[in-house]
């Protein structure tokens, strides 16, 4: 029983994903986020705009939308 759970902690860390992995890999995505928006497919919900394109193209870069006035 031993030996199974030694098994379990191998699988773990040779699973386990590398630090930064989670980091965008599209130029235009991380711009995106680090404004402070979301990427979305489809049509951005309401209150927001698409300012721009997020994962090669693919999708959209939303933004809030600030009313002036």
């Amino acid at each position: 029983m031993r030996i199974l759970y030694l098994l379990f902690a191998v699988l773990f860390l040779l699973f386990q994903a590398a630090p930064g992995s989670a980091d965008a890999p599209f130029a235009d995505t991380a711009a995106c986020r680090s404004q402070g928006n979301f990427c979305r497919a489809g049509a951005c919900p309401p209150t927001f705009a698409a300012s721009g394109s997020c994962h090669g193209g693919l999708l959209k870069c939303c933004s809030k939308y600030v009313q002036q006035g």
